[in-house]
């Protein structure tokens, strides 16, 4: 591949690619290959809302298109992170040989040799990069979040300052097409069954999730994972205690200290972000205290772990709100050993069956009531004062909503709507 652009064009840049799936990550890769002179064909499925500013930077955009004409004079192929690794072009361009690079491969490849944290795992990545971002800012250092939250790691490469430090999340959708990309500390917090939909296996996840070490400089980890490098563990002595609630909060913070201190940051900046960091949105996020009742929006807790770390936060009698779109997992375990302050459940979306199943083989009462706003209004009713009502899914969103943050906002909405 050689670089046909303006002068500075790196000669690594083809002359022409394609750009499969165009929501974020796709459009941000899609113009920064047209802004350097590449010809760009992007493709998606559906109908694209922004096809019209893409078309205006000279990107070629197919919707709903998968043929594999598509992939003719083209040297590499970009692919999003929502796209499968056996989706039609994605297949037939492995078959033609041509390299097939994830956004955050393209991102890290146009960085100025920004300072680079990457931080994964199953459960709490977008606490523990936003809670890095804070401590590097405490610190008075220049600092972009990106990746899986925030910008597109492309998007920051446009604009960003020499100098400026980067923490990128990291999926296992983005991890899976990386080639050369290398963070200065790379963090793993944990790894538990997720995305079985996609990847088929849990060693697959696995295998994808542990590329973020391929070529880091320093590891951190949690304690007995194996790996060589810097371990943390969640009972090491911390400068502060978080503000933000729950033992995986404290894991997270954890993590976050260990990685911080591997980029030089000292224990005073530290100490004063975990003092003041009030974590992010759908999280634990408390909506709303109503007659002596707390609503917590958890609706990122999109699996098994991450809701039982929701309900292992409160010690108040809880109202737990269950449901969403089905990944394959299997929830026998998980509502067998759901504790006893969890005095109601309402099961919404398409895994009701399944969750009910799970929750009637462990002698659990719940009850059926299939959408989020009809589940709330009866928690509502059923909770007392000193209650929690949580909405901690255990499960996507995608059946009902557009993702889970649209899921937690309509929560938000419907919380502060209660009179």
């Amino acid at each position: 591949m050689t670089g046909t652009g303006p002068e500075g064009t790196p000669e690594w840049l083809p002359r022409r690619a394609l750009v499969i799936g165009l929501a974020r990550s796709g459009q941000a890769a899609a113009l920064a290959l047209a802004r350097r002179g590449v010809e760009v064909v992007a493709a998606d499925r559906a109908a694209v809302a922004d096809a019209g500013r893409l078309a205006g930077a000279g990107v070629e955009v197919r919707s709903g298109s998968e043929e594999e004409s598509l992939l003719e004079g083209v040297e590499l192929v970009v692919k999003s992170p929502g796209v499968p690794a056996e989706s039609p072009l994605a297949a037939a361009a492995r078959g033609r040989g041509i390299p097939i690079w994830s956004e955050v491969e393209l991102g890290y490849r146009l960085l100025r040799g920004n300072p680079l944290i990457g931080v994964t795992g199953t459960n709490g990545k977008t606490t523990t990069t936003e809670l890095l971002g804070a401590i590097l800012r405490a610190a008075g250092r220049r600092v972009e979040v990106a990746g899986n939250v925030g910008r597109a790691l492309t998007d920051v490469a446009e604009q960003i300052e020499p100098g400026t430090s980067v923490v990128c999340e990291l999926s296992s959708f983005q991890l899976e097409d990386v080639h050369e990309f290398s963070a200065d500390v790379a963090v793993l917090l944990n790894l538990e069954p997720d995305h079985l939909d996609r990847h088929g296996t849990f060693e697959a996840y696995r295998d994808a999730k542990l590329r973020i070490f391929e070529r880091a400089r320093t590891k951190v980890v949690p304690r007995g994972f194996g790996l060589d490098g810097i371990a943390f563990a969640a009972d090491d002595a911390l400068p502060a205690e978080p503000r933000i609630p729950g033992v995986h909060n404290r894991e997270n913070a954890a993590a976050a200290t260990a990685a911080a201190r591997a980029a030089g940051v000292d224990d005073g900046a530290i100490a004063e972000a975990l003092r003041t960091f009030a974590g992010v949105p759908h999280r634990l996020e408390l909506v709303r205290e109503l007659r002596g009742v707390r609503y917590v929006n958890d609706s990122k807790a999109t699996n098994t772990a991450a809701a039982r770390r929701g309900v292992a936060s409160y010690d108040a009698p809880l109202r737990l709100i269950l449901g969403g779109s089905l990944k394959g997992e299997d929830f026998a375990a998980f509502a067998r050993e759901l504790p006893a302050n969890v005095r109601s459940i309402y099961l919404v979306g398409e895994a009701s069956d399944e969750l009910a199943a799970a929750l009637d083989a462990a002698g659990r009462a719940y009850s059926r009531d299939g959408e989020l706003a009809r589940a709330l209004a009866h928690a509502s009713v059923d909770a007392e004062p000193g209650d929690v009502v949580l909405l901690s899914p255990a499960t996507a969103s995608y059946d009902q909503f557009e993702n889970f943050e649209q899921r937690g906002d309509t929560f938000r909405r419907l919380v502060e709507e209660l009179a």
